[in-house]
């Protein structure tokens, strides 16, 4: 059947915004999957696209470019629909809503070309729970200077980690002054050591900042930060007050996002004395090649080894895997000389958290 694979791509799609929070895009998917079947204009935009995968994500960049279009005013009739753009989308409006999604399709199609050609990238503010996290659990003494490293880290918004406001019951963490404000951040109470972490810091202190990415978003550039807006779920308004936030931090604190692959840039990494240097990364190994993660295990082999007293090293990585037999996404922490352990789980945007106690030994 024509346009086969490119619909069931969307129909899994639509089945996984559903599941994570977002009504809107779960319904134009379905509707989407359809028009491909029958060959309309979103069939005629992904009919090059019939031999992608899962991974090429080819849903999220239809999506991400047509959200482009109602953000920048280019589709009237469904920005009036879309929160993000200030229209209102209630499930009854949801015929309405495809109707404009498709005009803007059929009516923009150089635009939605350019925009299915470019990796659909986000910057999920949410993940900086699980790296803050990581972080309190990990540095060593109050005011120890750390390097922080990301891996994938698209446009660095998260290396600002420690200027947002963590929330939960009976827990806080970081400026009430924050324009980035996570709330409701663990579920099930707030794990122990994620106590004594906050406890012993009440501030970290981040001398360094930089990261890589195949493909880095700048965003302090229009393009760039359309794009971070683009990307995001028009119905998830607190994503999008997330990232706002993020991106005026963006403008007032520093940070260095190079283009280069994860092994490639941390070869280029060496251990400071008085420092502690952590690697992060969350949600994108599974876009590394095999044969290149292989190269950044031997580099964090590397570092882990050159690590000493005065000189330490750590690697945290939310990503999906499994856990004593459970699939998820879960936050692990190694430190030079320890087995990794499994702090934590989290939905895919990394809000809210569970505290977790499995070792490495639990994975599977």
């Amino acid at each position: 059947m024509r346009g086969e694979n490119a619909a069931r791509l969307c129909e899994q799609q639509a089945e996984a915004c559903g599941r994570l929070g977002s009504p809107l895009y779960a319904a134009l998917l379905t509707r989407v999957a359809q028009d491909v079947r029958d060959g309309g204009p979103c069939g005629v935009t992904l009919a090059e696209y019939e031999d992608a995968t899962l991974e090429d994500a080819v849903p999220l960049r239809l999506l991400g470019a047509v959200h482009a279009l109602a953000l920048t005013g280019r589709a009237p009739a469904l920005a009036a629909h879309y929160p993000s753009a200030g229209g209102t989308a209630e499930p009854e409006d949801h015929d309405a809503v495809w109707s404009a999604f498709r005009e803007a399709v059929a009516g923009h199609r150089e635009w939605v070309a350019r925009w299915l050609r470019r990796p659909p990238q986000t910057n999920e503010v949410g993940r900086a729970n699980l790296l803050l996290a990581a972080l309190l659990h990990t540095v060593p003494e109050p005011q120890w200077p750390v390097r922080l490293l990301e891996l994938g880290a698209s446009a660095g918004l998260n290396l600002r980690v420690e200027q947002f406001r963590y929330e939960a019951d009976g827990f806080s963490w970081g400026s009430p002054d924050s324009p980035v404000r996570l709330a409701d951040a663990w579920r099930g109470g707030v794990p122990g050591w994620l106590r004594e972490g906050a406890a012993r810091h009440p501030s970290l202190r981040i001398v360094e900042r930089r990261g890589c990415d195949v493909t880095p978003i700048d965003p302090l550039s229009p393009d760039g930060s359309l794009a971070l807006r683009a990307y995001l779920w028009p119905d998830q308004l607190e994503r999008t007050a997330r990232l706002e936030g993020a991106l005026r931090l963006a403008t007032k604190v520093p940070a260095t996002v190079e283009t280069a692959g994860a092994a490639e840039f941390l070869a280029g990494v060496e251990l400071q004395p008085g420092t502690l240097t952590v690697v992060w990364h969350s949600v994108m190994r599974q876009y590394v090649p095999a044969a290149e993660w292989e190269g950044v295990e031997r580099e964090l082999t590397r570092l882990a080894a050159s690590a000493g007293p005065d000189a330490g090293f750590a690697h945290a990585s939310f990503e999906p895997g499994r856990v004593a037999g459970a699939s998820g996404f879960w936050l692990t922490v190694r430190q030079a000389g320890r087995p990794e352990r499994v702090l934590a789980s989290a939905r895919p945007h990394g809000l809210p958290a569970r505290g977790h106690h499995a070792e490495a030994g639990a994975r599977s």
